[in-house]
């Protein structure tokens, strides 16, 4: 038997296992409810692409009044367009949102509270990985940090009032499974890169900040309505990862049909959290594959969730009070 039958032989046998058996593992969770959400407000950050443009296109086919935040407005309107012409609902707006500038975050919120009556629903799904080197937004934050954490921190403030006055409303953030990585306490001394700087930590802090936040936010909103529940999304071939080196993303782009998810698996916890009646009531959790999960030992203490939260009220400008 020559070698290319071989080959030919292995790569049949090797899809077949990849597609009956292993892939179903990878896809994870599937978002099963059929929640309609006509005369609902939808926000999703970062939804222009990847798990966020596939989380406004399910919604928007539910009915959703559906309104993409996006730093980059040229294609927001695209995704707008797009969306609108998959499910048939034009009540789909995109609005320039750029997490990087508090400025920016103060605006659209400002806008967002002149112009709309409710908000049903706010999905905190933009983020940024692993800059090469330091950069800082325009505010003097170390970029994950600023972009993962404290620009979602200021929105969700700011667009509460609107949230209470709409429950039962919703509140859900996109942290991930790289908050393991601080296996030590939040490190508060360096939270913007002020002593050293390690991209994979600097990472995974902004998305242990995702979770301590999203647990103190659910303590001091018991009793108005507004649930907040973070998730894990799953390793996924979407643009986050735009900014690793060049080897790297060659590498990834080569095998990464084979051991990640696609965007509309990845979107499935944000979907469900946004969604389903399972987690009605439901608040503080952290959840992967549409079930709750464990999140790590650092990112249980309520004292620390406590402290970030004055911390990061005083970085952004706000008051301690929700």
């Amino acid at each position: 038997m020559s070698f290319l039958i071989k080959l030919a032989i292995f790569v049949a046998i090797y899809s077949i296992f990849h597609m009956f058996i292993l892939r179903p593992y990878i896809a994870g969770g599937v978002c099963t409810s059929k929640a309609r959400l006509e005369g609902k407000t939808v926000i999703v950050t970062g939804a222009n692409t990847g798990i966020g443009k596939e989380t406004a296109e399910d919604l928007a086919k539910r009915g959703a009044r559906v309104i993409l935040a996006c730093r980059n407005l040229q294609k927001a309107n695209k995704a707008m367009s797009d969306i609108i012409e998959k499910t048939g609902n034009k009540n789909i707006v995109a609005k320039r949102f750029d997490l990087a500038s508090l400025a920016s975050v103060r605006e659209f919120a400002k806008d967002i509270i002149q112009n709309e009556d409710r908000l049903d629903v706010l999905i905190n799904n933009a983020g940024v990985a692993q800059f090469p080197n330091l950069t800082m937004t325009e505010d003097g934050f170390e970029t994950q940090m600023g972009v993962n954490h404290l620009g979602h921190f200021l929105l969700t403030n700011l667009l509460l009032d609107l949230l209470k006055k709409s429950a039962p409303s919703r509140i859900v953030v996109v942290s991930s499974s790289a908050h393991w990585v601080m296996t030590k306490d939040f490190n508060f001394e360096n939270m913007n890169g002020e002593k050293f700087y390690h991209r994979a930590d600097a990472y995974g802090q902004s998305k242990l900040a995702n979770i301590l936040f999203t647990r103190e936010l659910a303590k001091r909103l018991q009793g108005s309505g507004v649930t907040a529940n973070s998730l894990h999304p799953g390793a996924i071939a979407t643009e986050l990862g735009r900014h690793f080196p060049r080897y790297l993303l060659v590498l990834i782009s080569s095998i990464a049909p084979y051991f990640v998810k696609t965007p509309k698996e990845g979107a499935q916890t944000n979907i469900y959290l946004a969604v389903s009646e399972e987690v009605d009531g439901v608040t503080g959790l952290y959840f992967a594959d549409c079930k709750e999960k464990i999140p790590a030992v650092t990112a249980q203490d309520d004292d620390v969730a406590k402290k970030l939260w004055a911390v990061s009220a005083k970085l952004v400008g706000l008051n301690d009070e929700v």
